[in-house]
């Protein structure tokens, strides 16, 4: 028997209020699936998911279950950037997975679907579906368009950052404000929403090839219907995520994120998901994992493209096409198939013949978007974790989008105590060539972990700094940062970890291919490593840790419980 039907024995009082939801009688003795969507006015990923609920509620009911909606709508880091709205965001993934929680276990259902698109909206359905772990099958809401000339709105902070700076009009400036977001959808780019939509599929909890489907486009709706017919499929085989997501399936998704050049913000989001099914991965998994691996995408930020040309190029499958001998084939997924049947199923069925139709009319072929294996834009994947007596437990780079002058350099500390104060420095010219910019006191502990999204921007978007300086934070980066940016860093400073010591004039170390990130000089002069540990001992001794930022509601709940960036920021 349905977990639906045991409960409404305990609970007689289930059938009377369902009822007077508008349910019917009939219905209350078939499969009860939850569908658990982030729709909202809140942005363009999630202003389009009630036609998608609506779709999936229909496929639920054509395979004899019924669909009860429910919403959890998401924030956007977008129009929270530039404020302190931005220090709520990666709070707002685990008060979501919290209130799904709420949603699924204080009423009785069989089997969930899971709609969402974004940054926050997509990490926190998947922490939800691992942490309730009935049958549950994931649909994500597609990416917008491209605008006027390919414009997508990563490059609205470089175009910000290029007005303050005079090089462009004001009246440029608003065209491109205008006109960056014309449909609903994720982003355009591979940032972290549309990287997080890819890894849900490339976890298996998605129907394969539906990941970055044109949000305008109607194979959108007819996925979500058929997610909808599936979810009642799992339900009664009682298919749970656990039987589902295994550590080969994470290998799988981090895999896959080295090919696509995935957002930093995954290293972030996978350890806090992976926490949920009880496995554990931090950032040695993603070293790992990534070392040797084959860079593939052409995709925004790193490549030219915006990302629905992803879906036309074949998607998470194609990707998959071209790594199959590195991946775990055996894993099982929502279709229940295992993942090496789905991509044979896929071959056998037009599906790659039906996305490349789009190409056509743009004179492109799949290879521009994908690169062939055996062509890859790298071979070391796009993530490596740094470490050293700057980042004793680790901090992370993005390499595929830092200038090749930038991976090994000693710099210049230029410490700040907010990103405030170090975007004013780089936007006035106080930061020269030679500097490493380092913001601290933004960790999970000590801000909330907000984006250092604008001055990364203003970093990459300057000539003379761009390739000349590095930007050092326990804070975070957007999806669609650019440039010589490091995160992460960790132990962060609030908790007293070496980047809270870190003096004006000292020099800093930074070399990707060796993975190091060290302070090795003072005042300018070089110092033995046996030095440099005996003056940190000594700030360290004399550091003060500073007062909590928040002293009521979420952000202090959360920077009390948040754990640390390399494991995933979750809150215990």
């Amino acid at each position: 028997m349905m977990r639906s039907q045991e409960l409404r024995k305990l609970a007689p009082e289930i059938d009377p209020l369902r009822l007077g939801t508008g349910w019917k009688l009939e219905d209350l003795s078939k499969p009860q699936i939850i569908i658990e969507s982030s729709f909202g006015d809140s942005h363009p990923g999630s202003g389009h998911l009630l036609e998608l609920v609506e779709e999936a509620r229909e496929g639920v009911k054509e395979s004899g279950g019924f669909g009860a909606r429910y919403f959890c709508t998401d924030i956007c880091d977008g129009e929270a950037q530039g404020h302190d709205g931005i220090n709520y965001s990666l709070a707002s993934r685990d008060m979501m997975t919290n209130m799904m929680e709420i949603h699924a276990n204080a009423t009785p259902f069989d089997g969930g679907i899971f709609i969402a698109s974004c940054d926050k909206s997509m990490p926190a359905n998947l922490m939800a579906v691992g942490r309730i772990n009935i049958p549950s099958i994931i649909v994500t809401g597609g990416v917008m368009d491209a605008g006027p000339d390919l414009l997508t709105l990563e490059q609205i902070g470089m175009y910000h950052a290029m007005c303050e700076r005079g090089e462009i009009t004001k009246e440029k400036m608003e065209f491109y404000k205008h006109n960056a977001c014309p449909s609903c959808g994720a982003c355009s780019f591979m940032g972290t929403a549309s990287t997080m939509q890819i890894m849900a599929e490339a976890l298996g909890l998605m129907l394969p090839g539906s990941a970055l489907m044109p949000a305008t486009g109607r194979e959108l709706r007819q996925a979500a219907r058929e997610a909808g017919q599936q979810a009642v499929w799992l339900a009664k085989e009682n298919l749970t995520p656990d039987k589902i997501v295994t550590m080969d399936s994470f290998e799988n998704a981090i895999m896959v994120h080295a090919a696509i050049s995935g957002s930093t913000n995954s290293l972030l989001h996978l350890p806090a998901i992976a926490h949920e099914f009880g496995i554990e991965i931090d950032g040695d998994t993603f070293d790992r994992l990534h070392r040797g691996a084959h860079y593939l995408l052409n995709i925004r930020p790193a490549g030219k493209w915006p990302a629905q040309y992803f879906y036309y190029a074949g998607g998470v499958p194609a990707v998959m096409e071209e790594i199959r001998d590195m991946l775990h084939l055996d894993v099982m997924t929502v279709t229940g198939r295992t993942l090496g049947e789905n991509l044979d199923e896929l071959k056998n069925n037009g599906f790659y013949e039906k996305c490349s139709k789009y190409l056509e009319p743009l004179g492109l072929k799949r290879e521009d978007i994908i690169r062939p294996f055996d062509r890859p834009f790298g071979t070391d994947g796009s993530i490596a974790i740094l470490r050293g007596n700057l980042a004793p437990d680790g901090a992370v780079v993005k390499h595929t989008v830092v200038p090749k002058e930038m991976f090994k350099a000693v710099l210049r500390a230029r410490p700040f105590d907010c990103e405030e104060d170090a975007i004013h420095a780089v936007l006035t010219h106080e930061i020269e060539p030679g500097d490493a910019v380092i913001i601290r006191y933004e960790g999970p502990k000590g801000s909330g972990m907000p984006e250092m999204f604008y001055t990364t921007e203003a970093i990459a978007s300057d000539e003379k700094l761009g390739a000349s300086i590095a930007l050092l934070t326990d804070g975070r980066f957007s999806g669609a940062s650019k440039g010589p940016a490091i995160g992460h860093i960790s132990p962060e400073a609030a908790q007293g970890g070496p980047i809270a010591l870190v003096e004006e004039g000292d020099l800093i170390e930074v070399s990707i291919p060796d993975r190091v990130l060290r302070i090795v000089g003072i005042a300018g002069e070089r110092k033995s490593e046996q030095e440099i540990e005996k003056i940190l001992a000594e700030r360290k001794a004399a550091w003060e840790p500073k007062p909590g930022k928040y002293q009521k509601g979420v952000l202090k709940i959360f920077s009390e419980r948040a754990v640390s960036p390399m494991k995933g920021g979750y809150m215990e």
